[in-house]
């Protein structure tokens, strides 16, 4: 590589502001630590006169980003819009073809279009670099593709979403609802002010569990349909209940192999308080990998916000001009096979089911008896009746069952008078 590098950002929202600014305060360490020379020579986004948190140099900015191809020799492009499709995808692949690096923390792009982009990287022998789009701050994929490339992994598994965690820690720590703690969290700048769904119903962990599974297994990104599930129905009342049985609500995003077939999954689930992923809280973010020979390996750390995403974005920057080319994933495109999808019927679990019925004799049995029925035995009830109201909570610990055995039983109870809520469920991890 040679010793002067221009690079192109494209995208100047949270993340793209704050590397633009990190990259300018650091150009004479990371000469020193690479012995290249860096210049910012164009940067894009939508409003060139945009009140920002850190000034930019208006005489390098594009309202076009394509037209930075044509006008400036770029070798390494930062892609931060955060879209999985249009000018995202683009943008990246426009910058492939013409044989520049690309950097991105774009996880949505990356689970829909990465096998395609790596291929094309690959092809044109430059680096699609994305360390940034899972677990921010935590090198983990670099962990996956160079600290454990000789292990066999079998699962790998985590709270991959800061925002998430924050609200249910929150909700138990204070033990307000979850409409009260989301509004905290916006205010805070964990979660977005306007839309924080993606956040909220577990997509942005999934897109997340993807890239690490692809990663993991050696396997192309999966397409098959999965179970995900987010935090919107958890209510305080389940959070204090958890914590009465020693027990904590975490959203986790799943992958394994199970019988040679790939299983991934992100929902909410009961961890106990003793184990590690039970004692992470706040905004951080966890992932555990398990393999052979190495065991369990656990990394730790803030999975979101400018601050720890700038910093994986620079851990790449520093890889290619050190003159790592590596391929995307790992290995080859041509030798990452496509995995069959485990039958999400077959997924089993322990469940906790919270009721809310109408206090009268004969509810409970007609509960239980129905579980029977679906082969959902019980292994612990606490029931609270409420005499104001004249009704009851039940919680049932069900022994594991199958996916299509709750999924079966609980449709049932739409149909019982003296059900007053649908069923809260809610998954105890294994």
């Amino acid at each position: 590589m040679k010793n002067n590098i221009n690079i192109a950002i494209i995208g100047l929202g949270q993340i793209g502001i704050y590397l633009y600014k990190e990259l300018n305060s650091k150009i004479k360490e990371i000469e020193k630590k690479t012995g290249k020379k860096i210049k910012i020579v164009a940067i894009s986004a939508k409003n060139k006169n945009k009140k920002r948190i850190y000034p930019i140099n208006k005489k390098i900015f594009y309202k076009n980003p394509l037209h930075i191809f044509k006008k400036e020799k770029i070798d390494i492009l930062f892609e931060c819009i955060g879209l999985s499709d249009g000018i995202s995808k683009k943008i990246v692949e426009t910058a492939l073809i013409n044989k520049i690096h690309v950097i991105t923390p774009n996880k949505t792009l990356i689970a829909k279009h990465g096998d395609y982009l790596a291929k094309l990287a690959e092809k044109k022998r430059v680096n699609l670099e994305f360390e940034a789009s899972v677990a921010g701050g935590i090198p983990v994929l670099r962990t996956i593709k160079e600290g454990l490339a000789t292990n066999k992994i079998n699962k790998v598994y985590g709270i991959l979403n800061g925002t998430t965690n924050y609200i249910l820690s929150e909700m138990e720590s204070s033990g307000e609802n979850f409409e009260t703690v989301l509004k905290k969290a916006q205010k805070l700048g964990y979660a977005e002010p306007g839309n924080p769904k993606l956040d909220l119903n577990g997509f942005d962990a999934f897109a997340k569990i993807r890239i690490l599974s692809a990663l993991s297994f050696n396997t192309k990104i999966a397409k098959s349909k999965c179970i995900m599930e987010g935090i919107e129905n958890i209510k305080a009342e389940d959070i204090k209940i958890a914590n009465k049985l020693d027990l904590r609500v975490k959203l986790l995003g799943i992958s394994e192999i199970i019988n040679n077939k790939l299983f991934e999954t992100v929902h909410p689930c009961l961890v106990s308080k003793n184990t590690y992923i039970g004692n992470v809280n706040g905004v951080m973010n966890a992932v555990i990998i398990e393999g052979k020979p190495v065991g369990e390996s656990v990394l730790q750390g803030e999975g979101a916000g400018p601050g720890p995403t700038s910093s994986s974005l620079l851990s790449d920057l520093l890889s290619i001009l050190r003159g790592n080319i590596k391929y995307p994933f790992g290995i080859s495109s041509n030798k990452r096979k496509a995995v069959k999808a485990f039958n999400n019927d077959d997924y089993s679990n322990s469940l906790y089911l919270r009721f809310e019925v109408k206090d009268k004799q004969g509810v409970l049995s007609s509960i239980t008896n129905r579980l029977a029925k679906y082969k959902m035995s019980v292994k612990r009830i606490i029931q609270t009746p409420d005499k104001k109201r004249n009704s009851a909570t039940i919680v049932i610990i069900t022994h594991k069952t199958s996916e299509k055995n709750a999924r079966n039983c609980l449709s049932i109870f739409r149909k019982n008078r003296n059900i007053l809520k649908f069923p809260t469920l809610i998954r105890l991890y294994n």
